[in-house]
C-alpha cells in the first residue's frame, strides 16, 4: 500500500469516474485502474463498483475511505511541517453549523495564509453533516455545540465517528431579530412576547430530531415555526415576517450586516435558559495542520473579543 494509491482512491471517490480522476491526477486511466486493482488485491476488498456511468464506493470502500483520508492527510501535514516550501497546493476544509463567527474566522485565516496556491473549503451545513464530514476526513474541523439537552445523544454520535470535542466558549440564549422588530427595544424577551411571531430554525433533513437542532431551546413548542436551509434566508425572513431565532448571541456584523440585534432571552419556570457549549470537533489522535491551527487561533481571538456570557 502506497500513499499514491491512497490519494488515487480519494480523488476517484470525489470525481465519481476514472476518466475525471485520471485528468485531475495527470495519469493515464489504465495506470490508475491498475494501481487501484493492486490496492484492492492487497487489502482484500473491492473499493469501487464500476459501471458504465462511472464508479461508486462499495460498502467496504466507504468504510476504507476515512482511513485513507486520515493517513494521506497526516502525510500532507507532515509535508507542511518538514517538506520543501511551496512543494504542494495547500488544502484545508471546515464544516460548521450556521455560525457567522466561524465564517469570519475562516475569512481571516485565508487572508493571513500567504501561499501561492491553495484549495480551501468552508461548509455551513446540517449538524449530522458536520459530524460526518469530519469523521470521513472530508473536513479537518467541525464547529458545533453541546448543551444539557443534546449532550448525551451528541456524544454518542461523536464517539461513533471517533471524534473529539474541544471546548471554545459557553453562551446563554439570545433572541436574534431585525433591528426594527416590534420587540427590538426590550431589554429581555420571553416566549410569551415571541408568541405572535414566527420562530425560524434550520432544517436538519432526514435526520431531523431535537438533538440535532441548531437552536438553543429545541424542545419548546412554538405556535409559528418556519424551517429553512441557509443563513441568508433566515435574515430575509426576519425582515419580511418579523421572524426571530434563538442563538448564542455571537453575531458578526461584518458578515451579517448591522440591521440585526441579539436580545437576551428571559427564562421562566416552564421555559428555562440553557447554556450552549460551543466547540470544535476533530478526529481522535489527529494533529491539526498549520491551516487548522491558524483557523482555531482566529476563532479564539474573535470569541475573546466578544462580550457574551
Amino acid at each position: 500500500m502506497t500513499l499514491q494509491q491512497l490519494n488515487y482512491v480519494i480523488v476517484i471517490s470525489e470525481a465519481g469516474s476514472l476518466n475525471k480522476a485520471a485528468e485531475r491526477l495527470y495519469v493515464s486511466q489504465p495506470s490508475l485502474t491498475s494501481a487501484v486493482k493492486e490496492l484492492e488485491k492487497e487489502v482484500g476488498i473491492v473499493i469501487f463498483n464500476r459501471t458504465g456511468r462511472g464508479v461508486t464506493l462499495t460498502a467496504e470502500g466507504a468504510a476504507f475511505l476515512p482511513y485513507a483520508r486520515q493517513v494521506y492527510g497526516q502525510y500532507l501535514n507532515l509535508m507542511d511541517a518538514y517538506g520543501s516550501q511551496g512543494a504542494r497546493r495547500q488544502q484545508f476544509a471546515v464544516s460548521t453549523q450556521h455560525y457567522s463567527f466561524a465564517v469570519k474566522a475562516f475569512v481571516e485565516m485565508t487572508r493571513s495564509f500567504d501561499v501561492a496556491e491553495y484549495e480551501f473549503a468552508v461548509r455551513e451545513t446540517k449538524t449530522k453533516n458536520v459530524i460526518d464530514d469530519v469523521a470521513s476526513s472530508r473536513s479537518e474541523i467541525g464547529i458545533l455545540f453541546l448543551s444539557d439537552f443534546n449532550r448525551k445523544a451528541m456524544e454518542k454520535l461523536l464517539a461513533a465517528g471517533s471524534l473529539t470535542f474541544t471546548h471554545l466558549i459557553d453562551c446563554k440564549a439570545y433572541v436574534y431579530l431585525w433591528r426594527n422588530h416590534p420587540l427590538a427595544g426590550k431589554k429581555a424577551i420571553n416566549l410569551e412576547d415571541l408568541a405572535p411571531y414566527p420562530c425560524i430554525s434550520f432544517e436538519q433533513g432526514d435526520d431531523s430530531n431535537f438533538y440535532l437542532a441548531e437552536e438553543i431551546l429545541p424542545a419548546n413548542e412554538y405556535p409559528r415555526e418556519i424551517k429553512c436551509c441557509d443563513r441568508a434566508t433566515v435574515l430575509n425572513l426576519m425582515v419580511g415576517l418579523n421572524g426571530y431565532t434563538l442563538c448564542s448571541g455571537i453575531i458578526c456584523e461584518e458578515l451579517n450586516g448591522s440591521d440585526y440585534i441579539a436580545v437576551p432571552y428571559e427564562a421562566d419556570a416552564e421555559n428555562p435558559n440553557s447554556v450552549l457549549e460551543i466547540g470544535y470537533v476533530t478526529r481522535k489522535n489527529s494533529i491539526l495542520s498549520h491551516m487548522g491551527e491558524c483557523y482555531i487561533a482566529e476563532i479564539k481571538k474573535y470569541l475573546a473579543a466578544c462580550n457574551v456570557s
